[in-house]
């Protein structure tokens, strides 16, 4: 995809490193995106929450106020695409990043070949979402053994309680609904969800599931589950019935 199509995308990156922000910057611009670039934590969140970005990248460890907490005031009242990076191995950055909201997370150091690529499958994944928003046909509600699918909010409810998914755990746990039983490999699940290829060490899509285990567990539907086929994927299948 080449952002210019699409009207130059607007990123708000949040970063305070000034050699690796002001290189980001350069580079997101020679690539056709519309970048503002912010190095207080603060900041940043006064400009997410008041101009209208398309994604917001950004890092965790910043000055004022931190990646996650960022995150967390934006998940109270916006959607907008969020990106987060940290230094590779900080699992625990990660999973508490996905837990509040977070659509993607990019480790440290990466190359700007894959930071475009995660942005644009960000952006091309908001425009499916908003032409099926915006198509004139029958809001699609679907609800079996009661677990309610919402394609406008993009969640879940179960007995009046929402799962409060993000736009990808919605999606994932859309595809394995309509292919119940049926084992989904990774890369299928990367390239058709995701919106992008699939890489040995990318653990994106193993946090989404794990979200979506906890999240349904949240709002006590077990019926069925979303289990791991070591060396092949994840498949939706009945749970157990002694559960």
């Amino acid at each position: 995809m080449n952002p210019e199509s699409i009207q130059r995308p607007n990123v708000l990156f949040i970063e305070d490193d000034p050699v690796l922000g002001a290189y980001v910057h350069e580079q997101l611009g020679r690539c056709g995106f519309q970048v503002t670039w912010q190095q207080n934590g603060n900041q940043g969140l006064v400009l997410a929450q008041s101009q209208p970005f398309d994604v917001v990248l950004m890092d965790i460890l910043l000055p004022g106020m931190n990646g996650l907490e960022i995150l967390t005031h934006l998940r109270r009242s916006h959607s907008l695409p969020v990106i987060l990076m940290s230094a590779l191995g900080a699992e625990a950055d990660r999973i508490t990043g996905f837990r509040n909201g977070a659509d993607d997370y990019l480790p440290k150091p990466f190359s700007m070949a894959e930071l475009r690529v995660r942005i644009e499958a960000i952006l091309r994944r908001v425009a499916l979402e908003r032409r099926h928003a915006a198509a004139p046909i029958k809001l699609e509600r679907h609800e079996s053994q009661d677990l309610l699918f919402d394609e406008t909010l993009c969640d879940v409810s179960f007995q009046q309680r929402r799962g409060d998914l993000t736009r990808s755990e919605y999606r994932l746990l859309e595809t394995l609904w309509r292919n119940p039983e049926e084992v989904l490999s990774k890369p299928f699940l990367y390239q058709h969800v995701l919106q992008r290829g699939y890489a040995q060490h990318d653990r994106s899509l193993d946090m989404h599931i794990s979200q979506i285990r906890r999240k349904l567990k949240g709002i006590g539907y077990l019926d069925r589950q979303v289990q791991t086929v070591w060396g092949k994927g994840y498949v939706l299948t009945a749970a157990p019935a002694d559960e």
